[in-house]
């Protein structure tokens, strides 16, 4: 498996890691460079879905129809519109991401952000073929921990509907697996989990 990467189009979609790993700096530059954005949302006020959706569309500047639902926030990333950068290549990077740890919607959360980095980074149709009007760009999501290893956070991302995780340098990767997502990454490995109960 390949290092994580912020600046090309390939999964892991998501990643927890440490706030003080030098891969977030040196990808973050990396991005800036080519022209991509980075955001930065605060973990801390992301504690229930209502304020996720309503951080996410501020610091995003979602247009007013942003349906604040999980739904709602796959199509506003995935059909962002890049809101002056000089590409629509993102990263969006989760401060205080501990304080997601215990939240029960941490899976479902997990697996929406790899829906719309499956989605912005590919720009498939349901079978696969790419779309014709929607270019692709890369978009991934880093959640940022302070005092919990990645590890930490297996079960609860391992949780999320068609999520596979995998732990490699201290990081937690995750991304989607199985049918339903045509052009995965099929070189990724991920280890088993035990069974949900």
């Amino acid at each position: 498996m390949d290092t994580p990467t912020l600046t090309e189009r390939r999964s892991p979609w998501v990643v927890f890691t440490r706030v003080d790993d030098p891969w977030v700096s040196s990808e973050t530059a990396k991005l800036r460079e080519q022209g991509g954005r980075v955001f930065r949302l605060d973990g801390r006020e992301m504690r229930e879905p209502a304020s996720l959706f309503a951080a996410f569309a501020r610091e995003l500047s979602f247009p007013g129809y942003f349906g604040r639902n999980w739904d709602a926030l796959v199509d506003c990333l995935h059909d962002w519109h890049g809101h002056g950068g000089d590409t629509k290549d993102a990263a969006i990077l989760i401060d205080h991401a501990d304080a997601l740890l215990g939240s029960e919607f941490l899976g479902l959360f997990v697996s929406v952000l790899c829906q719309a980095g499956w989605k912005a980074n590919l720009q498939l149709d349901a079978d696969g073929v790419p779309h014709a009007n929607w270019p692709p760009f890369t978009l991934h999501f880093v959640f940022l921990l302070n005092h919990t290893p990645p590890a930490a956070a297996a079960e609860a991302a391992a949780h999320g509907l068609d999520v596979g995780v995998a732990l490699r340098d201290g990081r937690l990767t995750a991304t989607l697996t199985g049918e339903d997502w045509p052009g995965a990454d099929p070189a990724m490995p991920f280890p088993a989990l035990p069974a949900r109960p």
